[in-house]
């Protein structure tokens, strides 16, 4: 999943806040599984109404036919991309056919034992779209849900992921930004000399080169600042962090930022200072420079 621009913007103003950025991603998880679920449905009712004399399963049929793409069949099978890529160290299209059609059957039969085993389960799931209505029994309910439960899934895990790849790195030209370090005294990416990539590198007027790791981790994410202590990196910007995190940071001598606490991004100012990092100090309106510097730091390549 992709996070537009305004989304990225967002979930920023929110940890500059100071406030709790998860509901923007929340918002862009519901409005994407509710636009599939939509889009589905009209699929499931187009479907059934093709498929109205097959008497064979025509939900295999339609959702399950192996010209479809691999992303579609695996979803549609109740999968996930990572499952089968675990299950079979692959993800190539023979292993999908295969993988996706026999995991159906089985689901199909949990559900068809299920509904047999418990007699008085009644579900009927009746779709209508454009004046045209199709009723589901409760086994093609099922099966239609259980494919909605898996997309939701699906689209929580991409959302959160990719919220850490796309806002970390434009979070730190912000702040840059806001204090108006001079683009030679910092770099979006780079490795070390033990040829592992960091977050961001911040540049002293020694041009010595200080680490930087950026993590939107809560403070029941303890593994998030092992892996500063693992890069033996200068600088954690964090969301939160628990006092645990400050104390080991604090012990290893690793500057840190945590934006969720009183003093929140200003720290940063204080950390430029005594890593001898060129900038200006600000104590301005954070929301009135915040539009110019986002326009700022998006016209920039490789954002």
């Amino acid at each position: 999943m992709t996070l537009t621009e305004t989304a990225i913007q967002q979930v920023i103003r929110k940890l500059l806040r100071g406030q709790d950025y998860r509901i923007e991603i929340v918002n862009i998880i519901n409005a994407a599984f509710l636009e599939y679920a939509i889009a589905f449905f009209k699929r499931v009712v187009d479907a059934k109404l093709r498929n109205e004399s097959v008497t064979t399963d025509w939900y295999k049929a339609e959702f399950l036919d192996p010209r479809l793409p691999s992303d579609e069949l695996i979803i549609h099978s109740g999968l996930n991309k990572k499952t089968v890529s675990n299950m079979f160290s692959t993800a190539k299209r023979e292993v999908v056919l295969t993988a996706t059609s026999d995991h159906y059957d089985r689901l199909y039969e949990t559900i068809n034992s299920l509904v047999e085993t418990d007699g008085e389960v009644e579900l009927t799931l009746t779709i209508k779209f454009r004046g045209v209505a199709v009723e589901l029994n409760v086994n093609e309910s099922l099966v239609v849900i259980n494919t909605l439960a898996v997309k939701r899934a699906e689209l929580r895990g991409g959302a959160w992921s990719t919220t850490g790849k796309q806002v970390e790195k434009i979070l730190m030209r912000t702040l840059c930004a806001l204090y108006r370090v001079p683009s030679e005294h910092y770099r979006l990416t780079g490795v070390t000399s033990e040829r592992r990539e960091v977050d961001f590198f911040l540049i002293g007027l020694n041009q010595h080169r200080y680490q930087c790791e950026v993590k939107l981790m809560g403070k029941g994410n303890p593994e998030s600042a092992d892996s500063t202590f693992a890069r033996e990196s200068d600088v954690f910007v964090a969301d939160t962090l628990s006092d645990l995190n400050k104390t080991q940071l604090d012990q290893r001598s690793i500057k840190w930022v945590e934006l969720r606490s009183d003093v929140g991004y200003r720290k940063f100012a204080h950390i430029l200072s005594e890593l001898g990092v060129p900038h200006t100090p600000f104590n301005g309106d954070l929301e009135a420079v915040l539009p110019a510097i986002f326009e700022q730091v998006f016209a920039q390549p490789g954002h």
